[in-house]
Formats: C-alpha cells, sequence, structure tokens
C-alpha cells in the first residue's frame, strides 16, 4: 500500500495554533507559582548546524515515513513566577529516539538511529505564553555507554530563555515511570518539587493524540 505524504502545512493545522491550547487549557488566571526546578542538559543536546528544528519531530521534509514510537504531543504556557505569560520564550526539546538512542555523534548507545526522527524542535510562545510540539514518546536509555550503570527514565529535555525572566534547563518524565524512583538525575531534586517535573496525557480532542502539559515558570 502507498504511504501516504503529509505536508507541513498539513501538520501545522493538525497541531492546531500555539495559542489554541488556552481554549484546551481554560484561560490563564494569573498567580504565584513555584519555580521550575532545574536539571542537568546533559552531553547530548544535538550539535548545529540542525536540518530542521520545527514543532513536528516525527515527520521530516521529503520523507514518507513518521518516526518510529508513539505519537504524543507536548504542549504547555511559560510564566513569570507571578503567573503572567511570557511571550517570544525560546522552548528547546530534545530526546532519544523510539530506542533509546539520541541523534547525537558522542551518544555511544548502540541502539539504531531512526532516519525520520528530527531529535530537536525550537519554539517561540504566543503572546500568551503557550507552546507546543508533536513528537513520539521516548524510550528510557542503559547508562553504561556513558560508564556508569543503571537506566535513565524516559524524558524530555527543555532548554526555555526568556530575555527579561531569565532561563532554565530542565527535564520532563512520564507518570508512572518506575526508573524515575531511582534515578540519578531526578534524586538531586528535592522531594516536594517533583511533581513538577513529571506530566500524565489525556487525550487531545483534536487529534486523539495523548497530550502532556508541561508548564514552566521561570525567575
Amino acid at each position: 500500500m502507498k504511504r501516504r505524504k503529509y505536508s507541513r502545512r498539513a501538520i501545522t493545522k493538525q497541531l492546531g495554533s500555539i495559542a489554541g491550547g488556552a481554549a484546551l487549557f481554560g484561560p490563564g488566571i494569573a498567580s504565584a507559582l513555584a519555580r521550575t526546578p532545574a536539571q542537568t542538559e546533559g552531553p547530548f543536546y544535538p550539535p548545529a548546524p540542525h536540518a530542521e528544528t520545527d514543532v513536528d519531530l516525527t515527520l521530516l521534509d521529503g520523507h514518507t515515513e513518521r518516526a518510529a514510537g508513539d505519537t504524543i504531543l507536548v504542549r504547555g504556557r511559560v510564566t513569570d513566577l507571578d503567573g503572567k505569560p511570557l511571550a517570544n520564550a525560546r522552548v528547546d526539546i530534545w530526546q532519544t529516539n523510539h530506542w533509546g538512542r539520541y541523534a547525537h555523534p558522542g551518544d555511544k548507545n548502540p541502539a539504531p538511529l531512526d532516519p525520520n526522527f528530527q531529535g530537536i524542535g525550537i519554539a517561540h510562545t504566543d503572546a500568551d505564553g503557550y507552546y507546543g510540539f508533536r513528537t513520539i514518546r521516548p524510550a528510557p536509555y542503559p547508562l553504561s555507554a556513558m560508564g556508569d550503570s543503571g537506566m535513565r527514565p524516559r524524558h524530555i529535555h527543555f532548554k526555555v530563555a526568556h530575555e527579561t525572566a531569565g532561563n532554565i534547563t530542565t527535564q520532563m518524565y512520564f507518570e508512572g515511570d518506575p526508573l524515575i524512583e531511582g534515578d540519578v538525575v531526578m534524586r538531586g531534586t528535592p522531594a516536594e518539587l517533583r511533581h513538577l517535573l513529571i506530566t500524565s496525557a489525556v487525550e487531545d480532542p483534536e487529534t486523539g493524540l495523548p497530550l502532556h502539559r508541561f508548564d514552566i515558570a521561570l525567575g
């Protein structure tokens, strides 16, 4: 059967406008927030130049196949500590593919690369502070390739920067992952703040895809 080729314009429409997150999540109400905990950037931010950095990590220009794995949506809002939205904040995400390997030459994990997975996405928040990505659920991976022991849980790296509110580097995790409790990185985050980095999924009414909300408070 012939595979359908998707255009970037069609994908953007399927994602919905980033501002559409306001309709899904309800009106934003400014209130005091806890600062999002910072976590390590790690060694595998994809090196420049990046062939593509748009908000859909699952389909590359000129490709007919999507990235392997379970497609998800990640949306959220970037605010200051008073809950006020931050427009035009830059949001970078990067992560492993379906088999647990980064698109980075330094990753010695023997898992395969995915030629259909972008590996990195960059967005800028809209006037109400919203951003959004389409990606895949990342795989956990062994730390043995870095000379350590144990496994890292599923996670997505975030780097967020705003011209007046500052910047943060952190990681988003997935509720129910048994590897979180013993994770070497999560152990460095105070127990009372860890819930701020763990997301659960709801069904996106527009696409039917799992939707993870990850809000970020800078300050």
